[in-house]
């Protein structure tokens, strides 16, 4: 029943992705579910002839460890709170799953600090509600699934009059949308329907798998260099052949970035056009598994070894602090921005951010990798939040999460932290340090929306203040400014610029120039920070 579960979620996975209530590029509820699921299916298919019971513990560790995201750790709550209803029970009858259900609500609500209703957590806790009184009216396991389908997709629809947000957004709560495909499908298999599943394979080849649905495939990056370039037709051409292109330059040279599932063509047309450098192609679709399964090899390639770029999950920077034995673990969502975090004296770095949440199972990697035995963790993301705090339980090490919403406020705890401090000084002064940063996120719709009063068109660039939706234009330079504006960044006395991985330096140039001219009384700093999906991060202090 959990295997088609699973496998029901990862058919309509876009779909729940979708269902973001901002119309950011990493919507990723649907996602990070279906990679809980995984990861609980991974560890109960390893078992042999188990008991009901022990199916469900192993549902429950694989979860645990492979959470990801809000809506991942609330389910991993669900699948813990379902394993405690059958434990050590050979097998289970329909009263027990029923009660198991009511469980995995309770223990939901328990695992959030303030529970929201209008979320998934109300459609576990009405479906429970409903499989207890199906329960007591017939005995077949197959009629109190039915009847717990139809009360969460039920709770599904009145979502949005639970929770204002959902429906100014126009849509319904998509972690309940992805738990009621988890129960619909496992009705499927008992109604005997078959289903595509990789839910049984390897958790790499069932990432491949999703990879190849969501549009995963190549990351192509090179320069054309030549002469009477035209740069026109060179960026119709190669956006027809891939998506999220970006194509700019002169007549001299020419900067290709555009993500396609063959870069075989696209590599062709360039070179066609003019001698290519400084080639890369980072093949997303086997990094994205790489990274979920725990894989740490790095492989970098360039123009005479065109590979995959297949990154580490955890960079260590050093095992452990020389003075105080405190270490500090931190999230980073690009190259450039792990770069910032490493020169500043973290001892770890993990992979992840904007579509890559990084597991529990991931952090747990970060914390063994560091001899320290009490450690500080930024998660840079409020999405990772949960998981990171989750991992405090898998360690026997000291561990403290600072709750850094975003990278900039990362950086900031992290410029708090004192080497020569104890523990729980350094954490008082970097959650202190925390409100002292605003955070401006720069990126592009993709759908269009009305949300806290602001219309958003579909491509257009928009502006997330501390991560709520602030401001939407058609100009992503005029947008800057204008946000900047907005949050009152000329009483402020620095402005910093994180570019990311779509944007060329002498862009990033620009825009400096651009912020300078409006605030000539900040001081502002402009880095690379590689980030995917993000033109520009910025922080103001």
């Amino acid at each position: 029943m959990f295997g088609a579960g699973a496998a029901w979620l990862e058919q309509n996975a876009p779909f729940v992705n979708s269902l973001n209530v901002f119309p950011v590029p990493d919507g990723d509820t649907g996602t990070n579910m279906l990679l809980t699921m995984q990861a609980a299916m991974q560890e109960a298919n390893a078992l042999g002839s188990p008991t009901a019971g022990e199916v469900g513990a192993a549902l429950s560790r694989g979860a645990l460890l492979g959470a990801r995201g809000n809506s991942g750790v609330i389910l991993s709550q669900v699948l813990r709170g379902f394993t405690r209803g059958i434990d050590k029970r050979e097998k289970i009858d329909a009263r027990t799953f029923a009660d198991a259900i009511v469980e995995g609500g309770h223990t939901a609500y328990k695992g959030v600090v303030k529970p929201v209703e209008g979320t998934m957590l109300t459609v576990i806790r009405e479906a429970g509600d409903r499989a207890v009184v199906a329960a007591a009216q017939s005995d077949d396991i197959r009629h109190v699934l039915a009847e717990t389908y139809r009360a969460a997709q039920t709770a599904v629809k009145r979502t949005p009059e639970l929770l204002p947000v959902l429906k100014e957004a126009g849509v319904v709560d998509a972690g309940g949308q992805g738990l009621a495909l988890i129960f619909e499908g496992a009705l499927k298999y008992l109604d005997g329907e078959k289903l595509e599943s990789s839910a049984a394979m390897p958790i790499a080849q069932n990432l491949e798998n999703l990879a190849v649905t969501e549009g995963f495939g190549y990351d192509i990056q090179f320069h054309i260099r030549g002469t009477a370039l035209d740069v026109d037709k060179i960026r119709a051409q190669i956006a027809a052949m891939g998506e999220s292109a970006l194509i700019v330059g002169d007549e001299s040279l020419v900067k290709v970035h555009v993500h396609a599932l063959n870069p075989g063509d696209i590599i062709k047309y360039g070179a066609e056009q003019g001698p290519l450098v400084n080639i890369i192609i980072e093949n997303m679709q086997a990094q994205y598994v790489d990274f979920m399964a725990g894989n740490t090899a790095d492989m970098r390639v360039g123009a005479e070894n065109l590979g995959a770029i297949l990154p580490r999950a955890v960079y260590i920077t050093k095992p452990t602090d020389e003075v105080t034995g405190v270490a500090t673990i931190a999230v980073a969502p690009g190259k450039g921005l792990r770069q910032i975090f490493e020169s500043l004296g973290v001892s770890a770095v993990v992979n992840g951010g904007p579509t890559m949440n990084p597991s529990a199972r991931d952090l747990l990697e970060a914390l063994r990798s560091v001899r320290a035995q009490e450690i500080i963790l930024l998660p840079n993301d409020k999405n990772i939040i949960p998981a990171a705090q989750q991992v405090q339980q898998l360690t026997d090490k000291t561990v403290r999460v600072v709750p850094s919403r975003t990278v900039p406020q990362g950086l900031a705890a992290l410029l708090a932290f004192n080497f020569q401090g104890d523990l729980e000084t350094n954490v008082h002064n970097m959650n202190a340090a925390l409100p002292r940063i605003r955070t401006v996120e720069i990126t592009r719709a993709v759908r269009a929306a009305h949300i806290n009063g602001i219309a958003v068109a579909e491509g257009k660039p928009i502006a997330l203040v501390d991560g709520d939706l602030a401001r939407a234009g058609n100009d992503l330079g005029e947008l800057v400014v204008e946000i900047l504006a907005q949050v009152g960044a000329a009483t402020s006395e620095i402005i910093t610029l994180y570019y990311g991985a779509e944007v060329t330096p002498a862009a990033a140039q620009e825009m400096y120039s651009r912020v300078q001219h409006k605030f000539p009384e900040q001081e502002i700093e402009v880095h690379e920070g590689g980030q995917p999906l993000y033109p520009y991060i910025i922080s103001i202090e």
